[in-house]
């Protein structure tokens, strides 16, 4: 039984655009922490699979499911590129995307 209070929005999608938006963040404090420079292309890259999955938590927004299979294949391969320091929740962020791009596309049943 679903509870109404999902009943218009995504949480698979809001919890994968939330961590990117904390990967994000971690990003740039632990390249600044080392005195590096960010990629530029790897956060832009993880901001629009952000805003892509950000777009898909409203279960009405139109071509939802499409925004959402692009923003879990972004953040899959970013997240296969960062492997060895950011990448595992990233990775664990494309995966939630995916899902609930793949959950978009079936009919709703109510009981």
């Amino acid at each position: 039984m679903a509870s109404r209070r999902w009943q218009g929005w995504d949480p698979l999608a809001a919890v994968a655009a939330v961590i990117a938006l904390i990967m994000i963040g971690l990003y740039v404090g632990l390249i600044g922490q080392q005195g590096g420079e960010v990629a530029v292309w790897f956060l832009a890259g993880l901001a629009a699979a952000a805003l892509l999955s950000g777009y898909g938590v409203a279960r009405a927004a139109p071509r939802r499911e499409l925004a959402l299979a692009l923003s879990g294949l972004v953040m899959a391969v970013l997240g296969l590129l960062g492997i060895l320091t950011i990448g595992c929740p990233i990775l664990i962020a494309g995966g939630l995307a995916l899902v609930a791009a793949a959950r978009s596309g079936r009919p709703r049943t109510h009981r």
